[in-house]
C-alpha cells in the first residue's frame, strides 16, 4: 500500500516538474538577436548610466535581449545579468521590420502620421517640446520614428508600446535647408548681414603644445579636439562680420598670462575660451559655460542657451568659477566646456564636423543675441 502511494506521488511530482520546464512564460522563439552598432558600448550592472561598468562590447558583437527598462536592455555575459543602452543596438536580421522604438523601421504608417529620420549623430528624446523638459530616451543618426503631433519646432514621436517623446524637428530629415536655417537661427540675424561687424572677439583655444589638457577616452587629448573646433568657431564669427583675434592657431603652448595679455591689448568686446571636459565618472556628459564676473553671466547665458539649441548633449548650465583667464580679462569673458571627452558616448559626437559646426553656430548666434 505504501509502495503504491509512493509511486503515485512520484508520478504527480514528475508531471509538475515537466510542466514547470515546458510552460514557462518566456518563449525562446520570441527572443531576438541584436548587434552592437557603435564602436564601443559600456556593459553595466543595472539599467542606469550610474550603474557600474563591468565590461565593454565592440562594434559587431551580438547579444540576445531578455527584457527592457527605461531605454536599457538586459542580456547575459558569462552567466551574469548585465544591461546596455538600447539605442546602440540594431536587429541582427535587417530584412525584418523593427518596432518604432528601435528607430529602424522601413515601413510607412497606415495613418496620416508621417515618419521622420534622425540626421544628427545623437539626440535626446524629451518628455515635452523643449530643451527644458526631462530626457526620457535617446536616438542616433538613421533612427526612424512615427510623428504623432507637433508643437512649434518639436515633433512628438512614438516610442515603445504606447509611450511618446519629443524631438527637435531640425535634427531630422523633415527640416529642409530653409526650415533648418529658420528654426536654428530664429533669434539671430543672418551672417550675411554682418551682424557682428565692428566687434572684436577673442577666441582662446585652450591648452596646446606641451599642455595636452584633459585626457579622454582611449587617450584622446583635449587640445586635439579643441583646435578643429576653434577653426570652425573663428570661421563662423568672421562670416558674421566679427574681427576675430586668436590666442593660438597651431599646436603650440601659450601661457595663461599671455592669453590674457593678447585679449587686453585690443578693445575686446568678448573673450571666448574653448575647452572640452573630462571626469573620472565616465557617465558625466554635457555642455557647461563658466563666468567669473557676475556682469558676464548674461553673455554666458546667451551663449549656453544658443549652443544647447543646436546640439543634443546635456545642458549643464551656466556656472561661476574663478579661472585665471576669466578673472584677469578686462573684456566680458566666458569659458566653454563643450562636452566630455572622457564619456565614450560624447567623444565620437564632439569629434565630428557636424557637432563642431553646430557649436560654432551656437556661439555666433549667442553673441549676436547678447549684443543686440
Amino acid at each position: 500500500m505504501n509502495n503504491r502511494l509512493s509511486s503515485k506521488l512520484v508520478f504527480i511530482l514528475s508531471l509538475f516538474f515537466l510542466s514547470f520546464i515546458f510552460l514557462q512564460p518566456v518563449q525562446a522563439s520570441n527572443l531576438e538577436t541584436y548587434e552592437v552598432s557603435s564602436s564601443t558600448l559600456n556593459v553595466r550592472s543595472g539599467p542606469s548610466s550610474d550603474s557600474e561598468i563591468v565590461a565593454q562590447f565592440v562594434n559587431g558583437n551580438e547579444l540576445v535581449i531578455f527584457q527592457e527598462k527605461y531605454g536599457w536592455v538586459q542580456t547575459y555575459l558569462d552567466g551574469e545579468e548585465v544591461w546596455v543602452a538600447r539605442h546602440h543596438l540594431v536587429k541582427k536580421d535587417s530584412s525584418n521590420t523593427e518596432t518604432a522604438s528601435t528607430g529602424t523601421t522601413n515601413t510607412e504608417t497606415s495613418s496620416d502620421h508621417k515618419m521622420v529620420t534622425i540626421t544628427s549623430e545623437s539626440i535626446f528624446v524629451r518628455s515635452g517640446p523643449g530643451t527644458s523638459h526631462e530626457m526620457v530616451s535617446s536616438a542616433v543618426s538613421g533612427d526612424n520614428f512615427e510623428v504623432t503631433d507637433k508643437s512649434g519646432d518639436w515633433y512628438q514621436i512614438m516610442l515603445s508600446g504606447s509611450e511618446t517623446g519629443w524631438i527637435a524637428s531640425w535634427l531630422t530629415d523633415q527640416a529642409s535647408h530653409q526650415e533648418a536655417s529658420q528654426d536654428n537661427n530664429a533669434n539671430a540675424v543672418s551672417s550675411n548681414s554682418k551682424s557682428l561687424e565692428g566687434y572684436n572677439i577673442v577666441v582662446d583655444p585652450g591648452h596646446g603644445g606641451t599642455d595636452p589638457g584633459a585626457i579622454g577616452f582611449n587617450g584622446i587629448q583635449e587640445k586635439d579636439v579643441i583646435l578643429p573646433t576653434s577653426t570652425k568657431v573663428i570661421d563662423h564669427l568672421r562670416d558674421a562680420g566679427a574681427n576675430v583675434i586668436v590666442t593660438r592657431t597651431g599646436d603650440n603652448f601659450v601661457l595663461l598670462d599671455d592669453r590674457v595679455r593678447i585679449s587686453n591689448s585690443y578693445y575686446t568686446d568678448a573673450f571666448i575660451s574653448l575647452h572640452y571636459d573630462s571626469s573620472l565618472n565616465m557617465s558625466a556628459n554635457g555642455v557647461t559655460t563658466y563666468f567669473a564676473d557676475i556682469a558676464d553671466k548674461k553673455m554666458g547665458e546667451s551663449i549656453q542657451s544658443s549652443i544647447i539649441s543646436q546640439v543634443s548633449l546635456h545642458d549643464r548650465g551656466v556656472r561661476q568659477a574663478n579661472y585665471k583667464v576669466l578673472v584677469n580679462s578686462s573684456a566680458p569673458s566666458v569659458l566653454l566646456e563643450l562636452g566630455f571627452i572622457s564619456n565614450p558616448h560624447n567623444l565620437p559626437i564632439v569629434q565630428t564636423e557636424s557637432y563642431q559646426n553646430s557649436v560654432a553656430t551656437g556661439i555666433t548666434n549667442g553673441l549676436i543675441t547678447y549684443f543686440e
